[in-house]
Formats: structure tokens, sequence, C-alpha cells
């Protein structure tokens, strides 16, 4: 209830709102003040199918332009308490008639989704990864391939396209199965298609060590200054030439800091946060060695604990 000046009652009177119809209505008279009034407040309603589910949610997703229909077609569902024959019924043989052209994509989209949810990707990576596995698609060239392994592919390809890169280790730990090779080998064949339909190379976006460090670091549990340290040490990598791939220079980096601190890390944990071999690893700070000094910033160590790192 709330006051309202009433001309009936020529003063402010407590004042009824009717939901049902739409008018305001005087508590001591009856005048109705006013009527078929549009109610400007959130409206929540649930509209699933049990009647226990929570969520009140009152609208469906939103379009996706990479669909026919825009994503905004009707599907029949069967009602609650339907016998087992519902899909026999009418309804049920319209529904199967007007199939969705677009169900393996909603399938492939709903299945980049899951993967990059799982990796904790932001929505236009996802976005991008439709759009690469649509582009595909419609070239008709990847019937008979691993599926799998073609959309884990459009997952890396779109990391790198938006400077987020993941190692291939990363996406095929999502990918249902398919291995590194299999992703691998599908990422050349989805670029090879792109650039031949494109008629020119394929952006795919420069990697750097530093794009990986603060994930692994994070899970070997490393502090904060070490976490620093490593991203300096990374940094000044990029101006010498080591011919080494960026994520080896990255699993290396870390390796040379933890064992200038009290915290050591093994070499084994390092290759499986990492995803690089151990002798990859090691080859690889036998080459960076060399120039700790000009790696590893003097604030986070002495200079003279940096000449006493082990020898590789």
């Amino acid at each position: 209830m709330s006051d309202q000046y009433c001309p009936e009652c020529k003063r402010a009177t407590e004042v009824v709102f009717d939901h049902s119809a739409g008018d305001t209505v005087c508590s001591e008279c009856g005048l109705v003040l006013e009527a078929h009034s549009i109610d400007e407040t959130s409206e929540w309603r649930t509209f699933a199918n049990e009647s226990s589910d929570n969520d009140p949610v009152r609208v469906g997703g939103p379009t996706n332009p990479l669909l026919t229909d825009g994503g905004l077609s009707t599907v029949i569902s069967k009602p609650n308490g339907a016998q087992a024959d519902f899909l026999s019924s009418s309804l049920g043989r319209w529904q199967n008639r007007g199939s969705n052209p677009d169900r393996s994509l909603i399938l492939a989209f709903r299945t980049i989704a899951n993967m990059a949810d799982r990796l904790g990707l932001v929505n236009t990576i996802k976005d991008r990864a439709n759009e690469i596995y649509k582009k595909v698609e419609d070239l008709k060239s990847i019937r008979g391939r691993n599926q799998d392994a073609i959309l884990a592919a459009c997952l890396y390809i779109a990391c790198r396209q938006e400077d987020k890169p993941r190692t291939v280790k990363e996406i095929c730990s999502v990918a249902n199965g398919a291995t590194k090779k299999e992703i691998g080998r599908a990422k050349e064949f989805i670029v090879k298609q792109l650039e031949v339909e494109m008629g020119q190379s394929m952006e795919m976006g420069t990697i750097h060590a530093g794009d990986f460090v603060r994930r692994f670091c994070s899970s070997l549990g490393m502090n904060n200054n070490a976490v620093k340290a490593v991203q300096e040490a990374v940094k000044r990598s990029e101006e010498l030439d080591i011919r080494r791939s960026p994520i080896s220079i990255a699993a290396a980096v870390i390796y040379m800091i933890t064992q200038l601190s009290d915290d050591k890390k093994p070499m084994k944990d390092i290759s499986v946060a990492t995803g690089v071999a151990e002798g990859t690893i090691r080859n690889s700070y036998k080459d960076l060695h060399p120039y700790a000094t000009r790696l590893i910033p003097t604030n986070y160590v002495k200079e003279e604990d940096i000449r006493n790192l082990p020898t590789p």
C-alpha cells in the first residue's frame, strides 16, 4: 500500500494496486484512481518443465547469426507425465518432420562451449571458435574426420587469434579423447582449408613465453615474488637468440627461478604443470644458463647466488 491523493475523499488516502486488472484503487471509497496501468518492475516467472526448478528465466537464449534460424526455432518437448509413445503422436510427428537443419552445428557449438568453460575461457573465444568451425563446416571438407579433434583445433586457433593462447596439451585435456597428434593435424588441416578459401595466409597471433607464465606458476603454487621474477626473466629472454619454443623457455625459466628460492620445485613437477618433457626442460635450461645474470632480476636474489646456479 501507498498514499495517494483521492479526489473523492479530497485528501491523501491509502491506495491498493490490483495487479490482475492494473487498477489503482482508493482503499476508503473504492474510487479507481488509475486504470490499466503498466507494471514496469521486473517480472520473474519460471517457465521450466519441472515445478521444483527455481530458475527465474522468462526468455530464451540470444540469437545466433551462425544458425539458419538465428537459434530461435521452436522445439516441442515431451510434456511431464506423457507416455513413451508421445513421439508417435501428431505433435511428435510434426516435430520429426520439421527437424532442425542446424542440429549438428548446435551440438558442435555446445561441445565447444563445454570445452571452453572447463578451461575458463571467455565468451569472445567461444564465439571465435564457433565462427571458425562454421566456416570449415560450410566447406564440406570435414566429413569423415575426427570431430572431437576438429572442434578442439578450432578452440586452439581461436585462443591464438584472441591473444589468449593455450598449449595443445591444455586443449587436449578437455578434448573428449582426441590426442595431441590428432589435434595438431586437425589444426594444420583447418588452417590450410581456410587459407585456400580466403586466398591469403591466416593470422594466428604470435605466442610469447609470458602468455603461459602466470598459469604455470599458479599450478605450481609459487609465491608472488617468484612469479614476478619469472615474468621479468621471460621478458628479458625475448632479447636473446634462444631457439626454443616459448613454452619450453617458460618452463626452463621457472625451473631456474625455483632453484634460487627456498621452495625448490622438482623438474618432474614443472614438467607436469607445463606439459613440457623433462629432457626438453633440461636442454632449454642448458641454453639459458650462460645468460642467467642477464635474465634473473637482482632485486629477487643476489648476483652472487645467480652465479652459483647449478650447472646443467
